[in-house]
């Protein structure tokens, strides 16, 4: 396997990848919204390629707790260092962003915080009712980091009643040990399993494909997290930030993706997004939609 800085072997993305980025009037009052509170999100610091189509229906993904993460996994964009203290003022100015955005479904995410006690826990909870409190008609969804899978967190997050926690279980068990090396893949299923199970909320987890994955090795991955009852699964085609970061094996293709998509169904999940530039956060509000209508027949 070539070196993670290796300048040789890099594929050439196939056509279907290809997308036009462009600005608009709605993207960029967006960003200014996002700027004038001092404000994170993942679609800019992860370098999502959903970007200029979100933000032109002024939806945006909150990324809180600030944007240097504390473990650096190798597929990921967001800045690794020693991040600073939380700011207590963040809850409120999200909430105010979301009310002057006028969404209606409202995602956030966050970095890894293995240097706060809670790990985060407790902002998280007081992002979310500061959202209810200003937006109290607008759905919310997390995706939180593993937490170390301590219930005791987990149960402080939940029980601020988001309408969905997720958290992404990113890469097949295999390959976890070399593309999120200080994280663990059981420890994703057992934080996704206490969501789903102890918790009672609705839980949803991505995975991305193209790292060198087996189809044997992602139908499996499906399982683990229909296992612990999962209900929204997203599958996406994973793309190198730069050449510094762990190298694009394969591009799958969108009747792969669209297989995947059928198999997930099959297993029983609620609701499954599979194509080459699907993100976990990606049309959010149409899984939670398709959960609702499911548990009401």
């Amino acid at each position: 396997m070539p070196k993670f800085y290796d300048k040789v072997n890099v594929l050439r993305k196939p056509q279907w990848l290809k997308i036009r980025l462009q600005s608009n009037e709605g993207s960029a009052e967006v960003e200014r919204i996002v700027k004038e509170h001092s404000l994170h999100t993942i679609c800019s610091s992860g370098l999502c390629p959903n970007k200029a189509e979100c933000w032109r229906r002024r939806t945006a993904t909150f990324m809180i707790l600030g944007d240097i993460c504390t473990r650096g996994c190798r597929f990921c964009a967001t800045k690794t260092g020693i991040p600073l203290a939380p700011d207590a003022s963040e809850p409120e100015k999200l909430a105010e962003s979301v009310r002057l955005m006028g969404l209606r479904h409202v995602v956030v995410t966050s970095v890894t915080r293995d240097d706060l006690p809670d790990g985060g826990a407790r902002h998280w909870a007081a992002v979310v009712e500061a959202v209810r409190r200003q937006n109290p008609d607008a759905t919310i969804e997390l995706l939180i980091p593993d937490l170390d899978a301590r219930a005791d967190l987990i149960e402080i997050v939940a029980a601020s009643k988001p309408d969905i926690i997720g958290h992404n279980i990113e890469t097949v068990e295999r390959l976890t040990p070399l593309v999120r090396s200080r994280a663990k893949y059981r420890t994703s299923l057992r934080t996704l399993e206490i969501i789903s199970k102890q918790m009672g909320a609705v839980s949803k987890s991505g995975l991305m494909v193209g790292l060198g994955e087996s189809d044997d090795e992602v139908l499996q991955t499906l399982r683990d997290l229909r296992d612990v009852g999962v209900e929204i699964v997203t599958l996406g085609q994973y793309l190198r930030p730069s050449l510094e970061h762990y190298p694009v094996a394969a591009y799958i293709t969108p009747e792969k993706f669209e297989w995947y998509r059928l198999q997930a169904l099959e297993m029983g999940f609620s609701y499954c997004a599979s194509a080459p530039m699907v993100r976990s956060s990606y049309l959010a509000d149409a899984a939670l939609e398709s959960v609702k209508r499911k548990m009401s027949e």
